[in-house]
């Protein structure tokens, strides 16, 4: 049961992320189509890359290593866009959120 939990909360986060990239989009880009643009486009560019690469039935399967990093890589970008518009804490409990979740599936296998 903790460990389908588990696989919630990562769901829960790839959604958050998607999100927090459509949020920074938003409040970042320079004009309303920019603002459209960026809005729409950075969380579709990070599904379409989690979709691709790292769903479970990945059309693109990788190692392990590289998985990582592009998991690091979407989370990353998150986190970053959380701290452009000025929520840092908001960016630090889903940073540790992550992580904390991040070494629960590496040490159960998901």
């Amino acid at each position: 049961m903790i460990k389908g939990s588990n696989l919630i909360l990562r769901f829960l986060l790839e959604l958050f992320a998607l999100g927090a990239l459509g949020y920074w989009g938003f409040k970042t880009g320079g004009g309303t189509v920019a603002k459209v643009g960026l809005g729409i486009g950075a969380p579709l560019v990070a599904a379409v890359v989690w979709g691709v690469f790292l769903s479970p039935r990945a059309a693109v399967p990788l190692p392990g290593f590289l998985i990582l990093m592009l998991q690091a890589v979407v989370f990353g970008a998150a986190a970053a866009g959380l701290v452009a518009t000025g929520h840092r804490t908001l960016a630090l409990v889903f940073g540790a959120i992550v992580m904390i979740n991040a070494v629960l599936m590496y040490a159960w296998g998901q």
